[in-house]
């Protein structure tokens, strides 16, 4: 596994819009604040042309957004990437994506969300390290959290371990500046299936469940030689479900099976799921353990700190991580080899 160079102090942090910018007045205000944020501790940023624009989802054509990603890994300026904003379409710029220069000039690149669908094909692929933790826009809040500095942290190479917190948004906190911050009411437990407490380690893989559904089987997922390759590790994959209801993830952890994603698994980790919906009464728990992975006899985590509704984790993609559960508590370091 490949690890790029962390952020340093100085660096020129390069922002692609590869999926949706800033698509009203909230986000735009939201953008200038990161922007401030980023300038005002020493850091130059290589902006996206389209960082204000945004027209159903997208920050500009297919072609242009995937382009803008090809000239961000070729700038030898740029030092690090942290994608803009999530959104609907990021796949569609992936066929205008040249793999072969982000091979030739690795870098970081960070995302939440939607940005899944380049960071998991950079790590299944390319075999090149990805973060997957928070986009710029995050930083644009009035107020921190744990989780803004343990990313930060983590960015920078000075942090690779990290603990579940304390509480967690289930609503979002009404707009009015566009600089709201976490509306944390909610008590965070990490649940385990057999109710019992959990020890793994493995080589670390995952993301927004949605996204990398619609990447399976295409030429963008590389799993079947990532798979094989890091057999002996064994893996932890972690999935942040943004809107996927319990149906539809029981026939999508199906598929992921039938395509032997699971092979190796040594533990499976589901963050709070985005949205909760079901058609015959599905719970998450039941969901889960109805599901094909219930027969894994491997650990199956739920209601993690891998979530829309934050506070997320950062997670160093194709790094080995251990993982340790106990009391509804989690603790997760990771090591780069």
């Amino acid at each position: 596994m490949k690890y790029p160079k962390f952020l340093e102090e100085g660096n020129c942090i390069g922002v692609p819009a590869p999926s949706d910018a800033a698509a009203d007045e909230f986000k735009v205000n939201k953008f200038k604040h990161s922007i401030k944020y980023f300038e005002d501790n020493g850091y130059k940023l290589e902006l996206s042309k389209n960082l204000y624009n945004s027209k159903r989802e997208r920050s500009a054509s297919p072609e242009v957004r995937g382009q803008e990603v090809n000239d961000m890994f070729s700038n030898k300026d740029i030092d690090f990437l942290i994608c803009a904003a999530g959104g609907e379409f990021l796949v569609e710029c992936l066929p205008y994506v040249d793999f072969n220069i982000i091979k030739d000039n690795p870098k970081f690149i960070t995302g939440f969300s939607d940005p899944t669908g380049l960071l998991f094909p950079i790590t299944t692929k390319l075999d090149i390290a990805t973060i997957y933790g928070s986009n710029f826009g995050s930083f644009g809040e009035e107020k921190f959290y744990q989780c803004h500095y343990d990313f930060l942290d983590i960015i920078k190479g000075k942090r690779f371990e990290e603990e579940s917190y304390d509480l967690y948004e289930n609503e979002r906190a009404k707009k009015i500046t566009g600089l709201e911050g976490l509306n944390l009411t909610e008590k965070v437990e990490w649940k385990t299936l057999d109710n019992k407490d959990v020890e793994v380690k493995g080589r670390i893989i995952g993301g927004c469940f949605d996204l990398i559904n619609e990447l399976i089987g295409t030429k963008y997922d590389g799993m079947k030689e990532f798979n094989e390759k890091y057999k002996d590790d064994g893996i932890i994959w972690y999935f942040d479900n943004c809107e996927m209801s319990m149906e539809e993830t029981i026939r999508i952890l199906w598929k992921m099976n039938e395509m032997d994603y699971f092979k190796y698994a040594k533990a499976i980790i589901f963050g709070r799921f985005g949205v909760e919906i079901s058609y015959i009464d599905y719970t998450v728990k039941t969901c889960l353990e109805e599901s094909v992975i219930s027969k894994l006899n491997i650990p199956i985590i739920y209601d993690a700190d891998v979530s829309h509704k934050g506070p997320s984790l950062t997670i160093i993609n194709g790094s080995i991580a251990t993982l340790k559960v106990s009391d509804k508590k989690a603790k997760i370091s990771f090591e780069l080899k």
